[in-house]
C-alpha cells in the first residue's frame, strides 16, 4: 500500500518535472514567433527556478554553437533516473 503510493508520487514528480522542461522549451520558441514573454511574471519565474537546477549543469556539456540540447539530455536522464528509482522501489516492497 505504502509502496504503491510512493511509486505514484515518484512518477508524478518526474512527469511534472518533464512537463516543466517541455514548457520551458516551448516558451523559448515563442519570441521567435513574435510573442513577447514577460520574464518577471511569477509563473515564468517559477518555471525557470524549477528547471534551471536541472538544465544549467547539463547546458555546459550539451550546447553546440547556438544549439542547446540540454532539455533533450535532461529528459533522457530524468527518464533513466525514474526507471531506476521505480525498479528499486518495486523490488524493495
Amino acid at each position: 500500500m505504502i509502496g504503491s503510493a510512493l511509486l505514484t508520487v515518484v512518477n508524478v514528480v518526474f512527469q511534472l518535472t518533464s512537463l516543466a522542461i517541455l514548457a520551458r522549451v516551448i516558451l523559448s520558441w515563442l519570441p521567435m514567433a513574435g510573442v513577447r514573454i514577460d520574464p518577471y511574471h511569477p509563473l515564468i519565474r517559477f518555471l525557470f527556478q524549477l528547471t534551471d537546477p536541472i538544465l544549467a549543469p547539463i547546458r555546459r556539456f550539451a550546447t553546440f554553437g547556438m544549439m542547446d540540447f540540454s532539455p533533450i539530455v535532461a529528459l533522457l536522464l530524468l527518464d533513466i533516473v525514474r526507471r531506476v528509482l521505480t525498479t528499486v522501489l518495486v523490488s524493495g516492497f
